[in-house]
Parts: structure tokens; sequence; C-alpha cells
């Protein structure tokens, strides 16, 4: 007789489903906006793949609003996330990356209580040499007045999010997200369509293997900054040498150090002294992740979750991973 009592299919909606039952009063307004982003990830995930078959790579030929080259993907990517929530009733604004000013939910639409912030495909400019690239993404629960999200609304600290996650395009597609309870991994099985859980619980080591930096910029950096990098490289002899692994895509190397434990450092340096990632489109929604699976992120000086963001588009210095090694940098940047 066989036994049927040890396996178990769980997609993406019955986990939601399921999450949605432990929570008192739970409306399904945020479980809907997870089953949006969710679809969203797949026709993303369809583009990047036919990206070497059809004219959807290189730049756009526009600067987005960091006045970095748009690349074509970029542009479908943020196009397949708006037009996939604008609609659900669910959202009251939305901002993203990609775009200058916060996108409005179309009049004709209902409203809902949550905001979306995005980076819809990070990574972009490493698709033409085939390198793994994702999407970012942060809601945040309306604190002002009125049926529109306000300016106020998106700034607010990464402490206050109430969802985060993330989805890699590589050789398989994986969704990561949490509500703050735990972290969850979802892979693609691309013969029915559907996210399954193949990441329950997922935690990050407390010390890390992996050190993933771009060292190119080493001499842009400060003198604090350099001694850091040399303490996690072992060079000064105060601990075992981390294995340097920098993919250059965030999302990859926040994946790879996720599972295997490390730690990602994008410090500020002489040309960009407020450092160069977007605090509220991928620090803040991957630092919420860290926490959740026991790790830690700073800007060198505190918590990035409790950095009160001024601007829509601010940027600041990184260190994100596991909870001992990020501890190094504050203690060594901080003073």
């Amino acid at each position: 007789m066989v036994n049927h009592t040890d396996t178990s299919v769980v997609t993406i909606e019955r986990f939601i489903i399921e999450q949605e039952r432990l929570i008192p009063h739970a409306t399904g307004e945020l479980s809907g906006i997870m089953y949006d982003l969710a679809l969203a990830s797949k026709m993303i995930a369809n583009k990047v793949r036919l990206a070497g078959l059809v004219d959807i790579l290189g730049e756009e030929g526009s600067d987005n609003v960091q006045g970095e080259a748009q690349q074509k993907l970029d542009v479908i990517a943020n196009t397949i996330i708006v037009k996939a929530l604008d609609h659900g009733g669910r959202l009251c604004a939305m901002a993203s990356e990609e775009e200058a000013e916060i996108i409005p939910i179309p009049p004709q639409f209902r409203r809902g209580k949550y905001l979306l912030l995005f980076d819809p495909l990070d990574g972009s400019s490493n698709i033409d040499v085939n390198v793994p690239v994702g999407t970012i993404f942060s809601v945040l629960e309306k604190v002002t007045d009125g049926e529109d999200g306000t300016l106020e609304d998106m700034l607010q600290k990464g402490a206050a999010q109430v969802a985060a996650g993330y989805v890699i395009y590589g050789a398989s597609t994986m969704l990561v997200y949490t509500t703050g309870q735990g972290v969850h991994g979802f892979t693609l099985d691309p013969s029915i369509g559907e996210f399954l859980l193949s990441h329950p619980n997922m935690r990050i080591p407390e010390h890390g293997r992996y050190l993933s930096v771009n060292e190119s910029y080493e001499q842009l950096w400060s003198d604090d900054v350099r001694a850091l990098i040399r303490r996690y490289r072992g060079l000064d002899g105060k601990r075992e040498a981390m294995n340097v692994r920098y993919v250059g895509s965030l999302v990859a190397d926040f994946h790879r150090n996720l599972l295997g434990g490390g730690i990602f450092a994008y410090p500020a340096n002489a040309k960009s002294p407020n450092g160069k990632l977007r605090l509220l489109y991928e620090c803040n929604p991957l630092a919420f992740i860290v926490e959740a699976a026991g790790g830690a992120a700073t800007n060198g000086r505190g918590r990035i979750l409790d950095v009160q963001p001024t601007e829509l588009h601010q940027r600041s210095p990184y260190f994100v991973g596991s909870r001992a090694d990020v501890a190094i940098a504050t203690e060594m940047l901080a003073t």
C-alpha cells in the first residue's frame, strides 16, 4: 500500500491562505497583493527566458530618474508590475526605481490601504551576458488620510514594512518573501506554471562563508572601509578569510548569502559619498527579509530599518547578511 501522508505539494496560493488563517481579522488584501506579484513575476520570467530570442535586450534609449541608461527589459518589467497591480483595489499608490514620481492608481479603480515600492528588474545590465537578475518589492500600509497614497506614506522607516520579497530569475525562478514572521521561498515549476514551496522557514547562518563586494572601488574607499574589507578577507589576521563571491547583481548575491551565509557590502566611496543602492527599493526590503531570517543590515552607522527616509530615491551605503559579520561592519565603521 502506498503511503501518501509524507508528501505534500504546497502552492504559493495555498501557503498564503494558510498563513492568512493564522492572523485574526485578516482582510485578504495583502494576500491579494502577493498573488498579483506572483503573476507579474511569471510574466517577467517568461520575458527574461526569451531575452536572447526576441529584440528585448540592450538599452531602451532613455535614462531613469537616477540618470542610468534604461534597459528594454527594465521598462517591460516595470509596465508588467504596474498593470498587474493597479486595478485590484488593494493599493493606493506605487513607486518604482524606474520612475521619478509616485505612480497613482488610475481614477477608475478603487483604492486600498497598501503601497507598493519596487525595483522591477535589479541587475538588468547583466541580462546580455545571462547573469541572474531579479525583482525586489516592499509593501507599506498607508498612514495619511484620504484615498490616494502620498509621499509621506512612502517615506516610512523600513521597520514599518508589512511585507517584502524578491524574485530571482536564474537557472530556476524563485520568489522569496516575508511578512516579518519567517522567510519562505517558492520555486516556479514551469510545467504547471505554479510557484511551489521549496524553502520553508529560511534562516541565514550566524557567521558566513561569502563576502560580496566590488573591490574595483577600493581606491575610492575611506581608510576604515578598506580596513573592514581586509578584516573580512582575513588579511589583518583577526579572523578566518571569507570567500569572495561577487556577481554584480544584488538579488543574486543576496540570495546566495541568504542560503550559505555571508555579507554583501556596497560602501560609500569618493564618487558616491551617500552610497549607491536605493534605500526604499533595495536596502529596506532586503533588510526586512534578512532580519526575519536571523540576519542583520546596516548603513555602517546603525540599523537600516531605523533610517528615516527623506526622499523617494534616496541612496545609502549597505552591509547586509549574517548577523555576526554585519556586527563587524557596525563596530569598525560607526566609531
